[in-house]
């Protein structure tokens, strides 16, 4: 495949959020390229592209979050439309990844969803895929096509860090988070605890342990997902229980459900940090932080439309 140098960059969003896509083309210094998006009068989804695509290097922008099932169609007939245009390449940037907790079989005759999304997403005619902090690592293999996983860390970490939190500690809230914490506590030099969740006795009674002295730390729950709050929230009682100062949580993506925030209220997370891969709506009443990862995406497609490494995102900004 020829290189890119030279093709004309072009960066199209779909309605899951367009303020996102706009905000990546501010960090590119280019306009947001032109798309009309309608609905028919049955529901049906509608587009039409409204500039030519042809030999272009096109990145669409498209989150699947809620309503997942929209965004996910918006999304495949965007790429169709472009790949019948003649676009040269299209690399669709998923900041957040739906469907992604379905990546394996947990019991007989349940769906592999995710493995769907990605032959979905390939057979429409998607060249590269560009996403941050999937739910699980392994949906890189699932594409035969090029993934570029991306990771808010460097972002989030840069926050804490500021922070400056009084003997700061970063904690897994449950097993599975454990090599997403070792690697903030690297970056920001600090120890880490894990909240782990057994299950004993005939009742199948859970009992929770805390794997770590988090005693007289200001700590920080580190997650890659939260949609009803509830491992979080949990996680933070046992840590205050614990002897634990302040406790804040972080994560990657989070498009609440509507009791989210009230858990989140009657909680002791004294602040919970995010990015921007979904929308967030207006919130009141719990200190939500939301940092952008606009510049993150953004140099990212501008380091793949000019067929440069990618690695250096990787790292922490000191």
């Amino acid at each position: 495949m020829m290189g890119t140098i030279g093709r004309e960059l072009k960066v199209f969003s779909g309605t899951a959020h367009p303020a996102f896509a706009r905000r990546v083309c501010s960090e590119l210094g280019i306009e947001l390229s032109r798309a009309k998006h309608f609905r028919f009068s049955d529901g049906e989804i509608g587009l039409s592209i409204e500039e030519s695509v042809r030999g272009a290097d096109v990145f669409v922008v498209q989150p699947t979050c809620n309503p997942v099932n929209e965004n996910l169609v918006e999304l495949l007939i965007m790429i169709d439309a472009l790949k019948r245009a003649s676009a040269y390449r299209i690399n669709v940037v998923i900041p957040y990844f739906g469907y992604a907790r379905q990546d394996r079989k947990t019991k007989p005759r349940d769906p592999i969803s995710a493995k769907l999304m990605a032959n979905l997403l390939t057979e429409a005619g998607a060249t590269r895929v560009i996403s941050a902090d999937l739910h699980a690592g392994q949906i890189q293999g699932f594409f035969d096509i090029p993934v570029d996983h991306l990771y808010a860390a460097p972002v989030i970490a840069g926050y804490i860090r500021e922070k400056n939190l009084n003997n700061p500690m970063v904690v897994a809230p449950d097993i599975g988070g454990v090599k997403m914490v070792h690697g903030y506590s690297e970056m920001l030099g600090c120890e880490l605890a894990v909240v782990a969740k057994q299950r004993k006795g005939a009742k199948d009674v859970e009992t929770i342990t805390v794997v770590g002295d988090v005693k007289g730390h200001d700590v920080v729950m580190i997650d890659d997902l939260t949609t009803t709050a509830g491992t979080l929230c949990s996680a933070a009682e046992v840590l205050k229980e614990r002897g634990a100062n302040n406790v804040y949580a972080a994560v990657s993506h989070a498009p609440l459900a509507d009791f989210a925030l009230e858990r989140l209220k009657k909680s002791p997370i004294k602040e919970l940090i995010v990015t921007d891969t979904v929308p967030m709506p207006d919130i009141s009443g719990f200190p939500i932080t939301v940092l952008s990862v606009s510049e993150l995406l953004g140099q990212a497609i501008s380091r793949i439309h000019n067929n440069e490494s990618v690695t250096s995102l990787f790292r922490l900004q000191k």
